[in-house]
């Protein structure tokens, strides 16, 4: 039996990068007991540092009180052990793009979780009925993609799978809306809403570069201006990086059989070269120098 929201306690997360971290971050701000999961010390080290210093800007700039900032802190646990996550009531995978590495802890949280626990994925791109399907519980797998970075961008896309229930999607949503976030809600196909829609345009701003179009500056600032975007396709590539983009495509391309989707050559080179954004200092930009003016 599905806990109703109220009665929602503590929510688990696993993969401690900038999406797991930002999760978290949210869950412990909102009340809820948080365990943040990582198989590496260090990288939980890192993000523990990372939530502590969002936390203190927000009470900074007084969008949060000092002791609202500290209990949020206090409910935050960080552990290398999945096993711990064996009370929590919805449990949220934030780990790397691949459909396989997803599929193995799937099965692990699987045996961990309780029988009412949701388990949620954050994949931008991957089948949640493919996810699903290696878990006893498949009408309690859904997929949770936050926006990066998960504490300011306002959306949470909501994807069912196949054998997705009412009771899940409805606890979820108004998990989603708990964090103050709007949602908007995807079949499960390839890439769901969002991605299907910016990947070919971030893949089309890497073919007009390599086919000698225009330059990155020009292109970006082409966007920026022309369309009202925030930021370039190319620099916000760089931002998302650039081995993200590539497994998206590639999943797209797979999943919908359309040649539009196949990747750049030039964005297959640049990953090649480990050429991933500002992630390692370096992607269509160099991070490593002052950033030109865009």
């Amino acid at each position: 039996m599905l806990l109703e929201m109220a009665e929602m306690k503590s929510i688990g997360v696993v993969g401690s990068g900038q999406m797991g971290s930002g999760i978290a971050q949210l869950g412990a701000v909102h009340g809820l007991d948080v365990w943040l999961i990582d198989s590496d010390p260090l990288a939980l080290s890192r993000a523990f540092k990372s939530i502590s210093s969002s936390i203190q800007r927000l009470v900074s700039k007084a969008q949060l009180s000092q002791a609202a900032g500290t209990s949020a802190l206090r409910r935050l646990q960080c552990t290398t052990n999945l096993e711990e996550l064996c009370s929590a009531d919805v449990i949220i995978e934030a780990i790397v793009e691949s459909e396989d590495v997803k599929k193995k802890l799937f099965l692990e949280l699987d045996k961990i979780a309780k029988s009412s626990a949701i388990l949620a994925s954050n994949t931008s791109s991957i089948s949640i009925t493919r996810l699903a399907s290696v878990t006893s519980r498949p009408r309690q797998v859904i997929g949770m993609h936050f926006m990066n970075p998960p504490p300011i961008m306002k959306l949470v896309e909501i994807v069912r799978g196949a054998d997705t229930s009412d009771e899940t999607f409805n606890a979820t949503k108004a998990l989603a809306e708990r964090f103050s976030k709007t949602v908007i809600c995807s079949q499960d196909y390839s890439g769901f809403i969002v991605n299907r829609i910016l990947m070919p345009m971030i893949n089309e701003a890497f073919f007009t570069l390599y086919t000698g179009v225009a330059t990155k500056e020009d292109i970006d600032t082409g966007m920026k201006l022309g369309t009202n975007h925030p930021m370039g396709p190319l620099q916000l590539a760089d931002f998302i990086g650039l081995d993200v983009c590539l497994s998206i495509m590639k999943v797209l391309h797979a999943g919908l059989g359309d040649s539009k989707y196949a990747p750049c050559p030039l964005l297959v080179q640049y990953v090649d070269a480990g050429r991933l954004g500002r992630k390692c200092g370096i992607g269509v930009y160099d991070y490593r120098k002052p950033s030109p003016r865009l």
